[in-house]
């Protein structure tokens, strides 16, 4: 029997995961406890997602597991053993605003809770291929000192610069760098699950996302620039612009397109990889650009305000370059791009309303 463990399931990647892999696995072991709600509030809660998982994935089965809690783990390891050929971990808390409010919380759960996860595959089936999903906060705010230009909607690398082409790649330094308490969390744990593979000879990969977006997305002010960008507006809902005069640049990066690169990854895996994840060139816009979007799509005009107050360590321009995965695996590349995501957003979160 083979067996793929995938944490916070009931989450965009996670949800996804399920999904993509449960035609490729005899059993899809989801490991959930909706913290997203703990996090964000009723609005952001993933019953909904984890409810039609369990109705339309015959083969799933969900756990109600705390990732800080190792005994709950261990009690899933030990039922599943050496059957268990792939762990997707995705679980995290993935603000860096909420991270300050509670670091232990924050650090409990991202850096405690994959060295867990790395501990119990190592002790139960090290040869199983173990994927992190860790994030482009752990370069800090090193990209703001890149050399940017203003344009008319958005800040854009001066075109002589080496990352004007493709984006920035993984060489540019973590160190000596503010990072946000969440991106110190997730930095820790990346390194971990590039030691393990490394010190250990396990497989284990690092996917270090720009914005990880989908129809799925259940958005939330501090979590979801997209989806809770299309969510404000469709219901009109007044939505705060922070900083950089709303010209600071994302790549948006499909979660199917993600856990596309995931399975590439598990048929080849490396040890102690690492690869930025994002839209790259081909799928990124700025704050402002996002807004024209929702504004063509749903026929809305925005309900927005500026303030000049921008988020702590927030980045100012961020695109990924994807170089180093697609020559890793030649027949990875992109499905969704930016408005394929918005279109499916709009759809989906107006039949959640």
């Amino acid at each position: 029997m083979s067996v793929a463990i995938i944490t916070g399931s009931a989450g965009l990647i996670g949800s996804e995961s399920v999904r993509f892999f449960a035609s490729k696995f005899d059993t899809i072991i989801g490991i959930d406890n909706n913290m997203r709600e703990y996090f964000f509030g009723k609005e952001s809660s993933t019953r909904w997602n984890r409810s039609r998982l369990e109705m339309e994935i015959p083969n799933y089965k969900h756990y109600n597991a705390d990732i800080r809690d190792y005994n709950a783990l261990e009690e899933i390891f030990k039922e599943y053993n050496t059957d268990i050929d792939l762990i997707i971990h995705s679980a995290a808390q993935p603000s860096h605003d909420w991270a300050a409010r509670e670091p232990l919380t924050d650090f409990q759960i991202n850096a405690t809770g994959t060295l867990n996860l790395l501990e119990l595959t190592r002790q139960y089936n090290q040869k199983a291929v173990f994927i992190f999903t860790s994030t482009n906060k752990v370069y800090g705010d090193n990209p703001n000192f890149l050399p940017l230009a203003e344009q008319e909607t958005r800040w854009e690398i001066e075109e002589n610069h080496p990352y004007f082409k493709d984006g920035i790649d993984e060489k540019i330094s973590l160190d000596n760098t503010k990072h946000s308490v969440f991106g110190a969390s997730k930095a820790a744990a990346d390194i971990m699950v590039q030691e393990y593979g490394k010190y250990f000879q396990m497989n284990t990969g690092v996917f270090r996302g720009g914005c990880l977006t989908g129809p799925n997305h259940s958005g939330a002010q501090l979590h979801g620039f997209l989806a809770y960008l299309m969510k404000c507006a469709i219901t009109q809902t007044p939505y705060t612009v922070l900083g950089y005069k709303g010209k600071q640049v994302r790549d948006n990066i499909h979660s199917w397109d993600l856990v596309n690169m995931f399975w590439h990854f598990y048929q080849q895996p490396k040890q102690g990889e690492v690869y930025n994840a994002g839209g790259g060139r081909f799928s990124n816009c700025s704050m402002l650009e996002g807004i024209n979007y929702c504004e063509q799509i749903t026929g809305n005009k925005m309900n927005y305000t500026y303030s000049e107050t921008n988020r702590i360590g927030d980045h100012i321009w961020y695109i990924s370059d994807m170089t180093k995965f697609k020559k890793d695996y030649p027949e990875w590349s992109w499905k969704y791009n930016l408005e394929d995501i918005l279109s499916q957003m709009f759809i989906e979160i107006k039949n959640r309303l």
